[in-house]
């Protein structure tokens, strides 16, 4: 069983309706998103700027409900027509009726992170290797949502933006679990160790199973793409690689199920062993006592 990586010692750092909606042309950047989940999470996000908000009948009651007790001041809903909001969207978007340009949210650095989780002792991370795909991505982050994970960490160049098929794929995930870009993900992966985490690669080929790998304390679940997996260079980083045990003939998983069974894994290790990430004073974690 793996050692639970200590922490590092805590430091303190400074740290109006209308049926025919207009295309958005003074202010560059926005973005729309898309679908009941995504709309409404952005909508009750107070960290979330919205410029506009669209719904067809008979979504548009719910919408303006949302955007009327959101913690934040929120546009007045636009009524639209579903023919309406296809033309503001992208072919093929599947809006259920909802639709509301906003602005990115901020940035947070892998700096920033680890100081909003140091007092975390379980905390969570996931962790992608050049995965590419909006949607595949989006849902990556509705798991991490789902699980309490803290933060999904790519490399910036490999890593696809926060579009509305991100987001819709996400289903409110984005606006609760951050996305959090990185230079050079080996150096990242460096970082996390020294901050205490347990980085696990998943790789099919490993011999340890996950449940076998899962150590005290906190863990970053680091995932590579479908079909190239981890790159030598992050496998190298990692603490351990580690398998999910399947069928040897169905060949792999895709990577929001591989994301998502690692994330259970590591929940339900959790709920069996409540008390193991707590150490005595004075004693290292992982030692035995007494």
């Amino acid at each position: 069983m793996p050692q639970h990586r200590p922490q590092p010692p805590r430091t303190d750092r400074a740290s109006a309706l209308q049926r025919r909606p207009r295309r958005d042309t003074d202010r560059p950047g926005g973005l729309w998103l898309y679908g009941t989940h995504a709309v409404l999470a952005a909508v009750a996000n107070p960290e979330r700027r919205v410029r506009r908000l669209l719904a067809a009948e008979p979504a548009l009651a719910r919408l303006q409900t949302a955007a009327a007790g959101a913690a934040a001041p929120r546009p007045v809903v636009e009524a639209a027509d579903r023919r309406g909001l296809e033309a503001l969207l992208a072919q093929g978007a599947v809006h259920q009726g909802m639709a509301a340009l906003v602005e990115p949210l901020p940035e947070l650095a892998l700096e920033d992170l680890l100081e909003r989780v140091k007092d975390d002792g379980r905390a969570r991370l996931v962790v992608l290797d050049q995965a590419t795909d909006p949607r595949n991505v989006g849902a990556v982050v509705r798991s991490a949502a789902a699980f309490a994970a803290a933060a999904v960490v790519s490399q910036d160049r490999h890593a696809p933006a926060a579009t509305g098929a991100l987001a819709k794929a996400a289903a409110g995930g984005l606006e609760r679990v951050p996305l959090v870009g990185v230079v050079n993900l080996a150096r990242a992966l460096g970082t996390l160790k020294d901050a205490g985490f347990w980085c696990v690669g998943l790789d099919a080929e490993a011999r340890t199973t996950l449940a076998a790998s899962l150590p005290d304390g906190r863990v970053a679940l680091v995932l590579g793409s479908e079909g190239h997996g981890l790159r030598r260079l992050v496998r190298e980083s990692c603490d351990t690689l580690a398998r999910i045990p399947i069928d040897p003939a169905t060949g792999s998983l895709n990577l929001s199920a591989a994301a998502a069974i690692g994330l259970y894994e590591l929940a339900r290790n959790d709920e069996a062993k409540p008390h193991r990430s707590e150490t005595a004073p004075g004693t290292t974690p992982g030692a035995k006592t007494g």
